[in-house]
């Protein structure tokens, strides 16, 4: 069961950061905290298309959003993000296992053709 809201989880994230906007957005509060006007600058799109934006990246945990005065100020949720991480972490230790294992076979014939010739 745990197993299973982890995944779902991270299918929420991994959409959310299927989006290359969403991304950028990301990108950005790597570096603090943001303001939706902010955030907003860099992109040719409507301040509203941002904070739908941003709306897919908060039900995905990936940000929160602050009133600070009459500014909605965004910031990162880096644990959200070290899920993903330490997902596709054992993922990798598999491949490099599986290419470890591969090399080794490959020097083992690589003797054997050697010692044939």
């Amino acid at each position: 069961m745990h197993n299973n809201m982890v995944v779902d989880k991270l299918g929420t994230t991994l959409m959310a950061l299927s989006d290359p906007t969403r991304r950028a957005i990301i990108e950005r509060l790597t570096h603090g905290p943001a303001s939706v006007n902010e955030l907003a600058q860099p992109f040719a799109v409507s301040q509203q298309m941002i904070s739908k934006h941003i709306a897919y990246l908060i039900r995905a945990k990936l940000v929160v959003k602050m009133k600070v005065g009459r500014e909605s100020v965004c910031r990162l949720r880096p644990e959200a993000i070290k899920a993903v991480s330490d997902w596709a972490l054992t993922y990798r230790r598999f491949w490099e296992e599986r290419f470890d294992k591969f090399d080794a076979v490959l020097t083992d014939l690589k003797k054997a053709e050697a010692n044939h010739d």
